[in-house]
């Protein structure tokens, strides 16, 4: 099971809004709550037509903008499937793969400090594991090291289907994939890599991945409602919906809840619990540039394709997904270039889309995670029409 699913088809009809004048506060305040009222609408609907199916109980959405419109937060449904406190705008989730990018970003502080260079071999770092000694750091996080995937393997899915509360090691989880042969030197999306890279992390900053996620990212941020288990709040397992997994390679917990906090199989490549108000200030510093210098905010947003494997500078209909190092980007046909990442573990799902031409953001989770046919796109492109049609109705008319 991959942690994350491209979002190579998000939805055809959707538009990229213009940023519009600013709307004074009388006209905001209708305009936010018939938006509020449309979008629950939405999700309500979603619930209603693929919560039996994908056995899921809550979708929780938040909106932001990079101007002064005010914050959308919609939910629906229930903490736990078939019942449960209604699910609410301070749910916790499973983030899955969007942890990436912040495995990422840490990396590539530590190379703006002249601690490493993404350029660097394993073979420097990480001697233990001589026949991947010569892929590069910035293979691992664009997905080219031809290193296979942990969370791939029938003895890692065993284990896990076994006991989803099984505490792994990152030694053990290393333990499914030592043996095999890398392969080419092409895109193929592997959870292994960020194993990797969190070990570099440890190695080049002499500090633990969490300690480092804490003082590089989540305080500076204020992140309050972010943590990577086992170090989290008292309180955050009451404030998460129950997992649900819906994959057949789990056959002991097919249609079966899982534990909200034992994500110690994910780790640097999946394992962050977080809020949507978190996840959305975290999307808006990451594009902005707010953490990293302008060096390696290029490094980061450096794409290869996941069509032909090649560096590409930007996408285009005919090649419209590029990987970077923790992030995608892709074009549709009618929204244009947007970046996007949906994480999955194998109870949840989130997904957040970035429109670089206005700044808005959507964020998105349900408490299922999908083998195949995920519509979590699909809902994100029924938000945006949405809101789209909305602040069309909020423009000012000329006589």
């Amino acid at each position: 099971m991959a942690l994350a699913t491209l979002t190579a088809a998000i939805v055809s009809g959707m538009m990229v809004p213009g940023s519009g004048p600013a709307v004074a506060h009388a006209v905001v305040e209708p305009s936010v709550r018939s938006a509020t009222a449309s979008l629950r609408s939405d999700l309500e609907k979603y619930l209603d037509g693929q919560g039996t199916k994908d056995h899921f109980s809550a979708v929780s959405l938040r909106v932001t903008y990079a101007d002064q419109r005010p914050d959308i937060s919609v939910d629906a449904g229930t903490s736990r499937y078939g019942g449960g406190q209604p699910v609410n705008s301070k749910a916790l989730w499973q983030i899955g793969s969007n942890t990436k990018a912040f495995t990422s970003v840490l990396l590539l502080q530590l190379e703006a400090e002249g601690k490493l260079s993404i350029r660097d071999k394993l073979g420097k770092w990480l001697p233990q594991y001589p026949a991947w000694r010569d892929v590069t750091i910035k293979q691992l996080l664009s997905m080219t090291s031809g290193i296979p995937s942990y969370t791939e393997q029938n003895a890692f899915l065993k284990d896990f289907d076994a006991n989803p509360s099984t505490r792994f090691t990152l030694e053990r989880l290393m333990s499914y994939v030592e043996g095999l042969p890398l392969g080419p030197a092409k895109y193929e999306y592997s959870n292994t890599n960020y194993l990797l890279a969190q070990m570099i992390v440890e190695r080049a900053s002499l500090d633990t991945y969490h300690e480092r996620l804490a003082e590089r990212i989540i305080e500076p941020l204020g992140m309050n409602d972010t943590c990577l288990p086992p170090d989290c709040p008292p309180d955050t397992a009451s404030r998460m919906p129950t997992p649900y997994s819906t994959h057949s390679v789990l056959p002991k917990h097919l249609n079966k809840s899982l534990p909200r906090l034992r994500l110690s199989w994910a780790q640097g490549a999946g394992g962050l619990v977080s809020s949507l108000r978190d996840m959305t200030a975290w999307d808006r510093a990451l594009y902005s540039g707010r953490l990293l210098p302008s060096g390696q905010q290029r490094e980061l947003e450096s794409l290869v394709s996941a069509k032909t494997s090649k560096p590409i500078k930007s996408v285009t209909a005919d090649d419209p997904i590029g990987f970077g190092l923790g992030v995608v980007k892709f074009v549709h046909p009618v929204a244009g270039t947007v970046w996007a990442y949906e994480g999955a573990t194998f109870g949840n799902r989130v997904l957040h889309m970035y429109f670089p031409k206005t700044g808005m953001i959507i964020a998105i989770a349900v408490n299922s995670a999908v083998g195949e046919g995920d519509t979590l796109p699909d809902l994100a492109g029924t938000v945006y029409k949405t809101l789209s049609a909305q602040k069309a109705q909020s423009l000012p008319r000329h006589q």
